[in-house]
């Protein structure tokens, strides 16, 4: 990643410097190259002003301004006259024919000629720059200055050469800060990938927080969070294996001892135990309840969608249904409902086996001729149930207990210790929340509350 990043900086900044030092270099070789044919251009003016007087008159020309010009430039004057024979050369003898040269051509014609073209008698590129010598409409002759470019040239070598030293260094520099930003940046993101190969490998130990960017702490959270609510899962899942296999392993002993006392009595000819055999049947239905409530939980752990519920609806079916229980056990069951609608979210079937559970508890615990009220009403945008009787109660070590899976106040009553386990789970996986309070006088309340608007 950090190479790419690193190479992804180089492109861009390569791109950038190439659409601007490219135009700039053009941009500066043509502005040498004007200005030298501008100078060459204006000097041959000036020198066709010096001589125009000699040749309108044909006089002999004075070669001194040509050969101070040439001294001093470096550049070769040539005068001829209308003819385009020479009469002043500083490059060569005088006499010479040179009307047969465009620029000599053109400059007898009125008009100025500028350009540069290679010299093979000097193998070096010149430039050049022709101009009339006239008076009132007539050509008397021209001037023509050339000038070796090598100079220019080199000038614009020697700034194409800085232009590609400075891009050279600005490279240099963006692949430095490049490599520290993207090292920089790929850094936390191998950490973070270690931290889930980690994971992956089973080690759950979150890792220490470090100062990063907001987005990459964020997700360093996230995948602590993740970790230890997976570590938790695990921990709880061995736990329940563990409880489960030790629950299930006290009915499956003494039904195998029930059951290898009937097979003795059976194989000697005995008249088999009836109340043996009842005590058997007893530890199969014991062990089918534990078993059942164990589905129940395992179901209640589950992740699944909420979907809008009648809680009032189904807390009058519920407590008509467990209204008969209640009278064989002379507890009266009553229900006091909010007035209007009570909506909430929950898992399908998850409110029934709540209210189920606790109202087998509190009718279980209540004493013949008690009252187990059920009441239901908006609480903080939620709503909330209390389901309370008359019965001992618990102490608040026992309410801490209450919901640990297998957990039972008195060993001696009936039932697998899962119910408030279940109810638990069933409540806190819908977003709610489950409390064991006091009752008065006497008694204990559960109470619960159910999400109204969808989690």
């Amino acid at each position: 990643m950090t190479r790419r990043l690193v190479l992804g900086y180089l492109g861009i900044t390569t791109f950038v410097l190439a659409i601007l030092g490219i135009p700039l270099g053009v941009f500066f070789e043509q502005q040498q190259i004007d200005g030298l044919m501008n100078d060459l251009e204006r000097d041959a003016t000036v020198l066709a002003t010096l001589y125009e007087d000699t040749l309108q008159n044909q006089a002999e020309a004075d070669p001194q301004p040509a050969t101070e010009y040439g001294d001093r430039t470096g550049a070769r004057v040539v005068v001829v006259d209308d003819g385009g024979i020479s009469l002043v050369d500083t490059g060569a003898g005088s006499d010479r024919d040179l009307s047969t040269r465009p620029e000599i051509e053109v400059a007898l014609g009125g008009n100025h000629a500028t350009g540069s073209r290679f010299s093979s008698t000097l193998d070096t590129e010149l430039a050049f720059a022709a101009v009339p010598v006239a008076s009132g409409g007539v050509v008397y002759g021209a001037i023509r200055v050339t000038l070796d470019s090598d100079d220019v040239r080199d000038r614009v070598e020697r700034f194409w050469w800085g232009l590609a030293a400075a891009a050279a260094v600005v490279i240099v520099a963006v692949g430095g800060a490049g490599w520290v930003m993207a090292r920089s940046i790929s850094r936390p993101l191998r950490e973070l990938q270690d931290t889930a190969e980690r994971f992956a490998a089973g080690d759950l130990a979150p890792t220490t927080p470090r100062e990063r960017l907001p987005e990459l702490a964020a997700l360093e959270t996230s995948m602590n969070t993740m970790a230890a609510e997976l570590d938790d899962l695990i921990q709880r899942q061995r736990q329940f294996v563990a409880d489960a296999s030790h629950q299930l392993r006290t009915p499956l002993t003494a039904l195998r001892l029930r059951l290898e006392n009937l097979e003795m009595a059976a194989s000697g000819g005995e008249v088999v135990d009836g109340e043996e055999l009842s005590s058997a049947i007893g530890e199969t239905d014991r062990l089918g309840r534990l078993i059942q409530d164990l589905l129940r939980l395992a179901t209640a752990n589950q992740l699944r969608s909420s979907e809008r519920i009648d809680i009032c609806g189904i807390i009058r079916d519920r407590v008509d249904t467990w209204t008969a229980i209640a009278e064989e056990s002379d507890v009266v069951l009553e229900a006091e409902l909010d007035d209007g609608d009570l909506f909430g979210w929950m898992t399908p079937g998850g409110l029934e086996q709540i209210l189920d559970n606790l109202l087998e508890n509190a009718i279980r615990a209540s004493p013949p001729g008690g009252v187990v009220r059920v009441r239901a009403y908006r609480a903080r945008g939620s709503a909330r149930v209390d389901i309370g009787d008359e019965g001992p109660g618990l102490s608040d070590e026992e309410k801490v207990l209450a919901t640990d899976r297998f957990w039972r106040g008195d060993p001696s009553t009936e039932g697998t210790g899962l119910g408030l386990a279940i109810v638990a789970q069933l409540v806190m996986g819908a977003g709610g929340a489950f409390l064991l309070e006091d009752a008065e006088p006497t008694g204990l309340v559960a109470s619960f509350t159910v999400p109204l608007e969808r989690p």
